[in-house]
């Protein structure tokens, strides 16, 4: 028997593995044949810690003392957002709330030069926002895990779950288990996996966002570029390995969990909007998927064990947060499992806490 099994083999799961296997045993399970195969391993992959609800933007600060000792995880990107003239207040909401500098066209022009100067008309800065190296981080709290014991199993997907009088029994593709208690990881998948072990589950809502790589405009050195975005997040672009990622940014339900694709007429509107702001056309995709971005009612992370059952622990609801609140949030599942005071401040623990849904 496991001390813990952990249902979800992302960045959250692969993350609380680490962390947890200084206090047990611990069984990883993910489905596919691969780590962070679905919403993992479709990130932006970008450390802003300004994004994201009042809960969620601590909870990624919190994260930031480990990214720094770490080493090479974190590299410089920047964020620009530009506006048109009738965009003036999701503008000036956008530029407070993700604490951008003003700065004028020519200025941002300068630092990305295929803006189009007849439609930005408005423009903020940070220096603040880093890429991830989410492969470095992922493989490192893997790495850090095996070292403490854990197992890791791919292509093992839960089919069962049966609470027993000592714990959970499991059947999966590659055999069965049992375990002394269940940590959700299963990101898109959470509510399906707490209905298979008998627990209610909380109303998270996948919703896909869809992604398209483009080359670099006329062959130029895009490394050093921020990352773009309009206001109200309605479309982003970010550079990434020698070309361009565009996002339209939806956020659409799906009727129920599954490996996502892109929607081919929201990432043409997405491209659109996009090259609405720069001088360069979209002459071709070079690729395109989309990503399960999964969310609790209230947009904010759940950690904590289950109300009603203590041997059920959630790990949820990353949305796009994932990667850069994992640090933070594993410590925090750690602590809770161990008993330990969280080193978080006690309100944001109750704020994360599936308690908060009755």
């Amino acid at each position: 028997m496991f001390d813990f099994l952990i249902i979800g083999g992302g960045i959250a799961g692969i993350s609380a593995a680490a962390r947890i296997a200084p206090l047990g045993s611990v069984l990883v399970l993910e489905a596919e044949e691969a780590l962070a195969h679905h919403a993992s391993g479709r990130s932006a992959a970008l450390y802003e810690p300004r994004y994201g609800a009042p809960a969620v933007v601590e909870l990624s600060m919190a994260s930031g003392d480990f990214f720094r000792a770490a080493g090479n995880i974190l590299s410089p990107r920047g964020l620009m957002l530009v506006a048109r003239d009738d965009q003036k207040e999701a503008f000036d909401h956008d530029l407070a709330a993700m604490d951008f500098t003003p700065i004028s066209v020519a200025e941002a022009q300068a630092i990305l030069p295929i803006l189009n100067p007849d439609v930005v008309k408005m423009a903020g800065h940070a220096a603040h926002a880093e890429d991830i190296d989410t492969d470095l981080l992922l493989q490192g709290f893997a790495r850090e895990a095996r070292a403490h014991g854990a197992q890791i199993l791919t292509r093992a997907r839960v089919t069962a779950i049966r609470r027993t009088a000592t714990g959970w029994h499991l059947t999966h593709e590659k055999g069965e288990a049992e375990a002394r208690m269940i940590v959700n990881a299963a990101g898109a998948w959470v509510d399906q996996v707490a209905a298979l072990a008998g627990v209610r589950p909380l109303g998270f809502t996948p919703l896909r966002r869809s992604m398209a790589r483009i080359p670099a405009p006329a062959g130029r050195d895009v490394s050093r570029w921020p990352m773009l975005f309009g206001p109200g997040e309605d479309w982003y672009m970010k550079p990434d390995a020698g070309a361009l990622i565009v996002s339209p940014a939806e956020e659409d339900p799906v009727d129920a969990p599954h490996d996502a694709w892109a929607d081919d007429m929201v990432l043409a509107e997405g491209l659109a909007r996009y090259e609405e702001f720069v001088t360069d056309p979209v002459t071709r995709v070079i690729a395109n998927w989309a990503g399960l971005r999964t969310f609790s009612p209230d947009r904010v992370l759940v950690i904590g064990p289950d109300a009603r059952d203590p041997a059920f622990f959630w790990l949820a609801g990353q949305g796009g947060y994932g990667f850069q609140s994992s640090p933070g949030a594993s410590a925090l599942a750690a602590d809770l499992i161990a008993g330990r005071s969280p080193a978080l401040p006690p309100a944001l623990v109750t704020q994360l806490s599936p308690a908060r849904f009755g």
